[in-house]
């Protein structure tokens, strides 16, 4: 994308594994003979053709009608005409090209166009986040360090079980914590001659037989790292619950059996009850509105309860979920819902309503690290970017050590301030 003073900005779009029936489209081309259908030749088209030519011409500092153009060349709700993956690109570029135009980080532009969104909110604790002159907010790291689920080749049922390392006073201090658990849990592993092989998101991907496994394996890890489970590291975790929901059931194929929609809920709190989790995302399927209910009634108010396949990143979605008492957070992917206005929409709606806000990847990722700016620009205070391994998950990582060192003394860490709902 280039702009008439010479700037320019480029993008680069990721993929899901799971994902929601109701998110944005990505196309794909379908030909067997390249890539096994999965070639963007169409969507690279459809950039250099269709959406140009509904862009060309409109002020880049106008993200709104830049992306409101894109979305009208389209014509669909979902984008599946010209596809989400070639809109977002699009919508991402110019938002890099306005940044280098105006000679300011990214972070800072993003922070710009929040606040011009969001008029009268503001970021959390007062200014703009991350606008001039005003605190710059990193986001505690959620860290996929065990993978299972459509991530790995195992017998996990769950997707993620995630560190969260939120009891440092800085997020350097908190990466290296997760790093260092990270690696201790490699060890473990190692020790007890389970494969430590990777899945999709750079988390290991043991063969436990057993999903709690996990959870109790990430315990040992924290303790054998010098850290406090709960205090210093704590857990979260993302069943990805409409993958195995089969006829009102929950199937844990893994572990021979099926559960209904409370019996699965009381898994979730007895396990709550005896291990560090703090946040449960997608615990449930996205049809399944009772059983989200019932999880909010009985889990709301001690743990953070994310929406991500419940929602798709749709600030519509997110409303009619919080009118109805489904949820206390909602995950965000620019990807899912297909233009950078309608995520910052989403994040609006979601602080409006007290709501957390937590920017994430895709395990289909690139090395593009604009979900870190926008995790810092949006003041969301928490972000999920994988395990500290892999360079498309690493460079998230490094671009906000380099947001916190460049920011200096303004910079701030929330911690458990983030989880705004576990206060």
């Amino acid at each position: 994308m280039a702009l008439e003073d010479g700037s320019s900005g480029t993008a680069k779009v990721p993929a899901g594994a799971s994902t929601g029936s109701r998110e944005a489209r990505e196309l794909r081309d379908g030909d067997p003979s390249r890539y096994g259908g999965r070639g963007v030749q169409k969507a690279v088209a459809h950039v250099e053709g269709e959406l140009a030519r509904a862009v060309v011409g409109l002020p880049a500092e106008d993200q709104e009608a830049v992306d409101r153009a894109l979305r009208e060349a389209d014509g669909t709700r979902d984008k599946s005409r010209l596809g989400a993956n070639a809109i977002v690109g699009v919508s991402l570029a110019v938002a890099r090209a306005q940044a280098a135009s105006a000679g300011t980080p990214l972070h800072r532009h993003l922070a710009g166009l929040f606040a011009r969104t969001a008029p009268g909110e503001g970021a959390p604790d007062g200014g703009a986040a991350g606008g001039p002159g005003g605190r710059v907010r990193l986001p505690v790291p959620l860290m996929n360090v065990v993978n299972g689920g459509s991530h790995a080749p195992n017998r996990l049922d769950f997707q993620e079980f995630m560190l969260v390392p939120w009891g440092f006073p800085t997020f350097a201090e908190a990466l290296r914590a997760g790093v260092e658990v990270y690696h201790a849990l490699g060890r473990l592993l190692s020790e007890y001659g389970l494969a430590a092989g990777v899945g999709d998101e750079g988390g290991f991907a043991p063969p436990f037989s057993r999903n709690l496994e996990a959870v109790e394996v990430l315990v040992w890890a924290i303790e054998r790292a010098g850290y406090r489970p709960g205090d210093e590291v704590a857990l979260a975790l993302d069943p990805a619950a409409s993958v195995f929901y089969r006829d009102g059931r929950y199937v844990l194929a893994g572990e021979g059996r099926a559960l209904d929609s409370g019996e699965l809920v009381d898994l979730y709190e007895d396990w709550a009850s005896r291990h560090p989790i703090v946040s449960i995302e997608d615990g449930l399927a996205e049809d399944d509105r009772e059983g989200w209910r019932e999880l909010a009634r009985r889990l709301g108010r001690r743990l953070q309860l994310v929406g991500d396949d419940l929602f798709v990143t749709d600030p519509e979605l997110v409303r009619r979920g919080a009118e109805d008492g489904l949820a206390n957070a909602v995950l965000v992917k620019v990807n899912q819902v297909g233009t950078l206005s309608e995520a910052l929409a989403t994040i609006r709606t979601a602080r409006r309503f007290g709501w957390a806000a937590i920017v994430s990847h895709r395990s289909g990722e690139t090395d593009d690290t604009t979900i870190a700016d926008l995790a810092v620009g949006a003041g969301c205070g928490q972000i999920k970017a994988g395990a500290p391994a892999r360079g498309e998950r690493v460079a998230k990582y490094n671009r906000l050590l380099a947001i916190e060192r460049e920011a200096g003394p303004t910079a701030e860490f929330p911690g458990r301030d983030a989880f705004a709902v576990l206060q």
